[in-house]
């Protein structure tokens, strides 16, 4: 069993099974059966733009007398739903190729093209491009602000928090005018949402990336900058800033990226503060233990640390 601060992940040797947990983060709710086997098949179909053969169905967690199951034709109370997945290999996964230092240039070559190709392709009408106004990208880091100040002098102290904050709300004022240039270019996209190193898959000549955004549509709608961003500032965050020059470099090319460099450093504070939300939500997750919520303490103090080093470089 592996548990996110959204979800029950049930690992076997072929297949995994995903329940998402009952919560509501305001920006987030699965509160209803109804709702979680909603957002369970958005998942599923989100997810297909990028993966082939990753994501199986739909199944139900049933229980009877004898316990719960997990099956596709209920024949017991159904309880929730869960996502049925192939077991992606370990060893494939882009986290793991950094972390044994075997994420060559020729993995990052190609997953900046499989990602331009998906920008290119990813759908975008005025109700998308609604979401690259400063105005409404504002509310997303509005809410985050307002959601880490319950973790100020915990996982964050108040002069990084300060700072960031009035950093993020002075850019919109001073670079207004390239929002507005980017949602003329067609930037704005339909787009993954989630997008790092533990959710990209390099299998043979195949790369997969799984685990998209499913729970709001404004965190996927967004300048395709936002989802490169959270790629870049994940190697950033491991020790990898020559990879992530290596493959900004190359996605700007393939994407005709030009004199974004201001703009991308914005998304990136955007993705390290979001990152350090996130985690330290953790230490409020009561089905997880005190050593668990001392590591995740630790690991958002060093995305909040990023992020302020973003603003101050």
């Amino acid at each position: 069993l592996v548990q996110t601060h959204i979800s029950l992940v049930f690992v076997g040797d072929r297949f995994v099974y995903k329940v998402k947990k009952p919560v509501n983060f305001g920006f987030l709710d699965f509160s209803t059966l109804d709702k979680r086997k909603y957002y369970c098949q958005k998942e599923i179909e989100l997810n297909s733009r990028l993966t082939k053969d990753i994501y199986i169905g739909l199944l139900c967690v049933t229980r009877n007398k004898q316990g719960f199951k997990i099956e596709a034709s209920p024949r017991g109370d159904i309880m929730d739903y869960a996502v049925k997945m192939r077991r992606i290999p370990e060893e494939g996964l882009m986290k793991n190729l950094f972390a044994k230092g075997t994420l060559t240039n020729k993995h990052l070559r190609r997953l900046a093209g499989v990602l331009a190709d998906f920008h290119s392709r990813a759908a975008t009408n005025s109700e998308i491009q609604e979401f690259g106004r400063p105005e409404r990208f504002k509310v997303n880091t509005d809410e985050n602000f307002q959601q880490v100040e319950p973790y100020v002098g915990i996982t964050i102290d108040k002069k990084a928090f300060s700072t960031i904050k009035r950093w993020t709300d002075s850019f919109y004022k001073r670079h207004e005018p390239i929002f507005h240039k980017r949602i003329e270019q067609g930037k704005v996209k339909d787009g993954h949402g989630d997008l790092h190193m533990e959710h990209i898959c390099f299998e043979k000549e195949q790369i997969s990336i799984f685990d998209c955004i499913e729970f709001n549509d404004r965190f996927r709608y967004a300048d395709q900058l936002a989802d490169i961003s959270f790629l870049l500032m994940d190697l950033d965050f491991h020790g990898g800033a020559e990879h992530a020059r290596f493959l900004w470099n190359c996605y700007k090319d393939l994407a005709s990226e030009e004199e974004v460099e201001d703009l991308l450093t914005f998304y990136k504070v955007y993705r390290a503060f979001v990152r350090g939300k996130v985690t330290s939500f953790q230490l409020d997750d009561q089905h997880i233990s005190g050593v668990e919520k001392d590591k995740a303490a630790h690991i958002a103090r060093k995305y909040f640390a990023l992020a302020l080093e973003y603003v101050t470089q």
